[in-house]
Parts: C-alpha cells; sequence; structure tokens
C-alpha cells in the first residue's frame, strides 16, 4: 500500500475549494441568466402608486419653487438668490428622491420615465447651480425633455 505525503491534504482541500467555487460560478450564472424576478400584480400596483405619489410631490415641489417670485420683487437680491436656490434644491433633490424611491418592482416602462425625469431634473439642477442660463441651447433642451418626461409620466400614473 502507498503512503501519502503530507501535502496530498492540501491538494485535496484546494481540489474541494475548486470544485466548491465552480459549482457557486454556475449557480450565480444562472440565476443571473433567469432574469428580472417575478413581482405580483399587487406588488406592481403598489410600486406603481408609490412611485407616482413620490413623482406628484416631487413635480409639484419643482413647480412651485421654479416659479417663485423674490419677496421683495425684482430688485430684492438677496430674496433672488434665495428663490434661486430653492428651484436649484428642488430640482436636484427632487431627481435624487424619484431615484431613491424606485421600487424594483414598478412596471418597466414607468420605471424608465422616471429614471430619465429624475436624471433630468438633477442635470438641470446642476447645471443652474454651474450658472448655467434656462436661455442656454443645452440647458432649454434639457428643460424641453424634462417637460415631455413629465407629461408622459402624468399619463403613466393615471
Amino acid at each position: 500500500m502507498r503512503e501519502s505525503s503530507p501535502g496530498s491534504g492540501l491538494v485535496y482541500a484546494a481540489l474541494g475549494v475548486a470544485v466548491l467555487s465552480l459549482g457557486v460560478g454556475v449557480f450565480a450564472l444562472l440565476r443571473s441568466a433567469a432574469g428580472e424576478p417575478e413581482y405580483t400584480d399587487s406588488q406592481r400596483s403598489d410600486a406603481k402608486a408609490a412611485i407616482c405619489a413620490v413623482f406628484d410631490t416631487v413635480s409639484t415641489g419643482v413647480a412651485v419653487n421654479t416659479n417663485l417670485e423674490p419677496p421683495g420683487g425684482s430688485g430684492d437680491i438677496n430674496g433672488a438668490l434665495a428663490v434661486a436656490a430653492n428651484a436649484r434644491v428642488a430640482l436636484y433633490g427632487g431627481g435624487q428622491y424619484l431615484l431613491a424611491r424606485l421600487d424594483p418592482a414598478t412596471p418597466a416602462d414607468l420605471a424608465r420615465e422616471i429614471r430619465s425625469f429624475g436624471n433630468q431634473l438633477m442635470d438641470i439642477g446642476a447645471a443652474a447651480t454651474a450658472g448655467m442660463p434656462n436661455t442656454d441651447p443645452v440647458q432649454a433642451g434639457r428643460l424641453e425633455n424634462a417637460e415631455a418626461a413629465s407629461t408622459a409620466l402624468h399619463g403613466l400614473c393615471q
């Protein structure tokens, strides 16, 4: 009978780890290939209702804060700066809030529009913070795209 060498246990352990790793890899590959998890109609409906409520809150906040006038009129520099700051917070924060509240069970078409709108709001807010006026062609395009996404979302949330 042949004696095993002191390193043969290490070889068997390494072989066991390799086989286990291969099994975990195959499992992960098969699981990711299975696609998106399935959600019940109730889960999808609840996710839609929740994100549509968030969209309503964000769109109201953006509309209110981007249409304010300085309390002291057009000559109120401090008031104008405060109004502009609130508009930027509503845009950037609103975009972040939408994206953070997006549930994986949200129907795909609605989720796609929410992502688009949320990212557009953040882009508009960031550009405004950098001093880009709404009359700039790039910023004007962002505003038009956000308005189109908002209209689409109003339709999807009915």
